[in-house]
């Protein structure tokens, strides 16, 4: 992110390193970013060069990472529903039936505050990343409310749903909240003052997916109803609806440069639309049971499924081949995730196991076992050195 100031307002400009990798001419790829980029200038050269180098050390690391179980905790008198880490990894939360969320420390497995108030099953959470210093949550007493990470002080309660909420999202400028229901709508409430900035109206089923692009002016929800729409997120209004899907939907996301997106459904199949004209562009085949979860690694090339028949697919986004099957879960697996780095790939199974797998070959580099009951939410921290695991089992554990 380049940062500059412009008529004494400060304003930013990204520029896409997507195709970084550990063997990438750096001093080449600085040449080719000055001559489209009059914003660096010489005296900048070695400043940008030396950043290159550290993200591209960074995509070096951990790549033979062996994890080992640093913690068990239990965390709530009753089983958990959902597991949210911020940016850097610190801290991180979880969401529970006892309707509370917990906020714990990732390094010493410390408790470090209960978000109480809900009146139901706190369902749907999430920090404001990357600032990390609020977290939503959303319940099934039909509220969402807004809480400081600092000092556990509920902001905000946002009132307005019909029935319970099943999904939640932060747009990446911290600006917005977005709240999936079973009422059939997503609602957009405003972080400042509370207020609900608009209703997203036109499923027939209930929402149960929300993602927000990069650069948060587009939204898109996934349904029960077989369709997911993509919204502008300043009007309201419905700028595509995609039609294809013959079962409900389980996950839709945008790729990182927001070009595609990604809907995972229960009719076996993944679908990959274009997402300037909400065309479908394939279908990604070969499961033999529902799509419970799909991801785009972080630069949008590889797209993973994970599914109900026990096995999970590495697909590239360009030829929209398979790459790899990963074989070895004894159960469904219900969530699928990148590394940063997108040279391993996370599982969690009803099998009680949760899989480190090698990106690239598909083959099972580690199995993380202990959990006495199933998976249902695993995911790495941004340095791709922790991974947490949330079980029905009523536990969460730390693995680094």
């Amino acid at each position: 992110m380049l940062e500059y100031e412009k008529h004494g307002e400060l304003k930013t400009k990204s520029i896409d390193l997507l195709d970084l990798g550990p063997s990438t001419d750096v001093s080449a790829l600085v040449e080719e970013i000055q001559k489209a980029e009059p914003l660096i200038t010489a005296s900048r050269t070695e400043q940008v060069k030396l950043l290159i180098q550290r993200l591209q050390e960074k995509l070096g690391q951990h790549s033979n990472h062996t994890f080992y179980l640093f913690k068990v905790l239990k965390a709530h008198i009753l089983p958990l529903t959902n597991v949210a880490l911020n940016k850097s990894g610190s801290c991180f939360i979880t969401g529970s039936y006892d309707r509370t969320c917990k906020l714990w420390d990732t390094a010493s497995g410390e408790e470090l505050n209960t978000l109480e108030g809900h009146r139901n099953v706190v369902y749907a959470i999430a920090f404001n990343n990357p600032y990390g210093d609020k977290i939503a949550t959303g319940s099934f007493d039909k509220t969402c409310k807004l809480w400081s990470v600092e000092s556990g002080e509920c902001y905000h309660t946002f009132r307005g749903h019909t029935a319970e909420i099943v999904c939640l999202s932060f747009n990446p400028q911290s600006t917005l909240v977005a709240t999936g229901s079973m009422d059939t709508t997503a609602k957009l409430w405003n972080i400042q003052n509370g207020e609900e900035v608009c209703t997203l109206r036109g499923h027939s089923g209930e929402v149960i997916s929300l993602s927000f692009n990069t650069s948060g002016d587009r939204i898109i929800t996934g349904s029960f109803d077989h369709t997911v729409v993509v919204w502008d997120v300043d009007t309201g209004r419905k700028v595509h609806i995609l039609i294809g899907h013959c079962a409900e939907i389980s996950s839709a996301l945008f790729n990182w440069d927001c070009s595609l997106i990604l809907t995972g459904s229960m009719d076996k199949t993944c679908m990959l639309w274009d997402a300037t004209n909400g065309k479908c562009v394939a279908t990604l085949t070969g499961h033999d049971d529902e799509i419970l979860d799909s991801c785009f690694d972080y630069t949008g090339k590889l797209i993973a499924t994970a599914s109900a028949d026990g096995t999970a697919r590495i697909f590239s986004a360009a030829t929209r081949k398979c790459i790899a099957k990963l074989e070895g879960h004894g159960g469904e697996i219900s969530k699928i995730s990148f590394n940063p780095q997108g040279n391993r790939l996370l599982t969690g199974s009803s099998d009680k196991t949760a899989r480190i797998w090698d990106a690239q070959t598909g083959q099972c580099l580690q199995v993380l076992e202990g959990h006495t009951d199933e998976i249902f939410s695993c995911t790495f921290n941004y340095k791709g050195n922790i991974v947490i695991t949330g079980s029905k089992d009523n536990t969460c554990r730390i693995w680094r």
